[in-house]
C-alpha cells in the first residue's frame, strides 16, 4: 500500500491541524465504519475457518479423538477443545430439539 502526500489532499487548515498532532510522522487513516469489509471476508479464510471448525466437530462427533484431530489439523489440543466448545450448541438449542425446557 502506497502513501499520499497529506499537502495535495487536504486543505491547509486540516494539515496543520494534523501537524500538531503528527509532524512529519506517518499515519494511518482507516476506512469509514460502513466502507470497512469484515475479517476474512474478502479472503476467504473466515468461510474457510468456519468449514474447518465444522468438520472438526462432525469427526469429533463420529469418534475421532481430540489427539487425532490436532495432528490432523496441525492444531494443539487446547486449539480443538477451544473449537469443540465454540461449536457445541447451546443448551437452549438441544432443549428445543428434544422438546424440553431449560430450567
Amino acid at each position: 500500500m502506497g502513501y499520499i502526500r497529506a499537502e495535495e489532499v487536504l486543505p491547509s487548515n486540516v494539515l496543520a491541524l494534523v501537524q500538531e498532532y503528527i509532524d512529519g510522522q506517518m499515519l494511518y487513516v482507516p476506512k469509514k465504519a460502513p466502507e470497512r469489509d469484515k475479517w476474512g471476508s474478502v479472503s476467504g479464510t473466515k468461510a474457510y475457518l468456519q468449514d474447518r471448525n465444522t468438520r472438526i466437530y462432525n469427526e469429533y462427533q463420529t469418534g475421532s479423538s481430540i489427539k487425532l484431530l490436532s495432528e490432523k489439523y496441525f492444531l494443539s489440543e487446547k486449539s480443538i477443545q477451544r473449537i469443540l466448545r465454540a461449536s457445541r450448541p447451546s443448551r437452549s438449542a438441544q432443549s428445543s430439539e428434544q422438546g424440553g425446557e431449560v430450567h
